[in-house]
């Protein structure tokens, strides 16, 4: 959740920390703080509250300096404050520390380090690390080597990057278990550290990504690596494709709009490459199973949180009807703590967007300790979900910078489609006709919604009317019932309205009691297997008053009748109209928050990237 950025070269390194900590905002934060090795002294600002609190200490008290770090915090230990932000520092002034994760052995830490003598000045437990370091570095030990000393002594998952006076060229970072990733960036006379792409995509495309219990000690020259134990490492860069002035916002107001208009491209390239039309078939360049080893599965189990769990939901669906194998779904939070059963003949995947949510990578390894293949499904490039599975498929959406998942939500759902048929290819469970079909209806996906995010279906109008509701009912069936599910999720993070999703056969068995004319009911129901059962449920709440916005399928002549404000999408495979349904439920949304007045790429509380329990 909270973001790090550090820098050393020869050039101001307030600006370049500043500006990749402005780039790290999605991630979620409550302070923040920077602080500069300069003119013979460690040089700190920070806030409390948003880069915009910082940037005017900064104004105000401009630091100098050629090496820094700086850091967003999402309070764990300590109230959101300017003492409780990083960086933290030890006694002496001389070491400075920035993390990410929690120390989960930071009272006894804590009490063996007052009862040397240390004093504390935060109520935060990151701040137990430095003076560990201290401790290592005061008989005369380098920094590389007291870090390296402390950090074997710390309990949990951290991204931990240091700087000392003493040593005032290098930076040295680590990673521990799954607290987020620690991305270092090579330039020419500089280099760079992140726990985001975004953060210094602006400064070089070359990267290398710190794997668990590893070290690095970062220069200008470059960089070297080695395990927690002092074995070298090696680390081979990786040049990432992402263009920075994708993560800007390009004109639109938000960079969640920007997003969901970005849609048609990213899901076109989830798909580019990876499909042949004459004769159909379906191929991963990151997923090495031949059709022999596809067919060993005998199961499904996929897992993500949040908005990646919907996905799975709508993927069940799919790998049931196209794959014909049976698909559990779980939240990568419970999976983690009950006897799960997973074997050789189970196929796990894993669904997520940042590839660092410390759930899901813990499931991941539950999983493979129980015999399971792992798959991720993953946007961030180099990110431990990814580097840690068996087969990845990159979704290759770009960097999403609004915290409520748009266009990483869609390219899951596309690159799960894509997976089912993969696996139905394997297993002769479509036969060649179907399969050619599916792939046709796959590749005109993005036109189909380019020309959905670009009609204009009164949105704004819909927010103005709606936009004073305390409560919303999304209603689907079938495959889309996971789309009613993501509706209100996406209207109650961005807006604060308080809004469910319920299978619309579920009605009937109490939301029913709850509709009224104050109560707006979005029923979604696309022509597919279970078009007239929806429509009855409909019928349902318009005889008890409730007022209906229907989501329907271009060209319907029944729903409109029903509906006191109609949405439509454009026909497709009924697989793949969650990917349509998607786009109407995110555009209202976004405009009802707007209307609102709300942070709609910073909502209250959340993070994108959910690095602790």
């Amino acid at each position: 959740m909270c973001g790090i950025v550090g820098y050393v070269g020869d050039r101001d390194a307030t600006r370049i920390v500043f500006d990749g900590l402005k780039r790290l905002e999605y991630r979620g934060y409550d302070s923040a703080g920077l602080a500069l090795l300069g003119d013979g002294r460690v040089e700190v600002r920070r806030s409390a509250g948003k880069l915009g609190e910082l940037e005017r200490v900064l104004a105000h008290e401009p630091p100098r300096g050629n090496v820094g770090l700086g850091h967003t915090r999402w309070a764990t230990h300590g109230k959101p404050s300017e003492v409780n932000a990083h960086p933290h520092l030890d006694c002496r002034g001389e070491i400075v520390v920035v993390h990410n994760g929690i120390v989960e052995n930071y009272v006894e830490l804590r009490q063996r380090l007052r009862d040397s003598g240390h004093v504390f000045r935060s109520e935060t437990d990151t701040e137990v690390i430095v003076h560990l370091v201290e401790e290592y570095c005061s008989d005369g030990t380098g920094l590389e080597e007291g870090a390296r000393r402390a950090l074997r002594e710390l309990k949990g998952n951290h991204a931990i990057v240091l700087m000392s006076l003493r040593e005032p060229d290098r930076l040295v970072a680590a990673r521990l278990g799954s607290a987020g990733g620690v991305t270092i960036g090579l330039g020419v006379g500089e280099s760079f550290v992140a726990s985001d792409l975004p953060a210094i995509l602006d400064h070089t495309r070359t990267m290398v990504f710190l794997d668990d219990r590893e070290l690095a000690v970062i220069s200008r020259e470059g960089f070297r690596s080695s395990r927690l134990d002092g074995t070298p490492t090696q680390k081979t860069p990786t040049v990432v494709n992402w263009d920075p002035v994708s993560a800007a916002k390009g004109g639109y107001r938000h960079f969640m709009l920007k997003e969901i208009f970005e849609q048609p491209r990213a899901v076109a390239d989830t798909i580019r490459g990876r499909v042949r039309q004459d004769p159909g078939s379906i191929e991963f360049e990151d997923v090495p199973w031949t059709d022999a080893e596809w067919r060993k599965f005998r199961r499904v189990v996929i897992v993500g949180c949040g908005t990646a769990w919907h996905a799975g939901l709508i993927a069940k669906f799919m790998f049931e009807d196209l794959a014909r194998i049976p698909v559990d779904v779980d939240y990568a939070d419970e999976f983690r703590y009950r006897n799960a059963i997973a074997d050789p003949e189970t196929l796990f995947v894993a669904v997520t967007q940042s590839g660092e949510t410390v759930d899901v990578l813990v499931s991941m390894a539950e999983a493979r300790d129980r015999g399971a293949k792992v798959l991720s499904v993953v946007n961030a490039i180099g990110s431990q979900a990814a580097r840690t599975a068996d087969g990845v498929i990159y979704t290759r959406a770009g960097p999403e910078i609004g915290v409520a998942s748009t266009k990483a939500f869609t390219s899951h759902v596309t690159a799960l489609y894509l997976l089912a048929l993969r696996m139905a290819q394997a297993r002769g469970a479509l036969p060649i006709d179907q399969m050619s079909i599916a792939i046709q209806r796959l590749i005109e996906l993005p036109h189909r919604l380019s020309d959905l995010v670009n009609r204009d279906q009164g949105y704004e109008d819909l927010a103005n009317r709606y936009f004073k509701c305390r409560n919303f009912l999304f209603l689907g069936r079938g495959i889309n019932y996971p789309i009613a599910l993501e509706g209100a999720l996406k209207l109650k993070e961005i807006s604060y309205i308080h809004a469910e999703g319920y299978p619309a056969g579920e009605m009937k068995h109490g939301p029913i009691a709850l509709i009224d004319e104050e109560m707006p009911v979005l029923a979604i129901a696309v022509r597919d297997r279970v078009y007239e059962k929806t429509l009855n449920n409909v019928a349902q709440v318009k005889s008890r008053g409730g007022v209906l916005i229907g989501l329907g399928t271009d060209g319907d002549e029944a729903l409109p009748g029903l509906s006191d404000h109609l949405l439509v999408v454009p026909e497709t495979s009924e697989h793949l109209t969650p990917v349509l349904t998607a786009v109407p439920l995110q555009l209202l949304a976004y405009h009802i928050a707007d209307r609102r007045g709300c942070d709609v790429d910073q909502p209250r509380n959340l993070a994108k990237s959910v690095t602790v329990e």
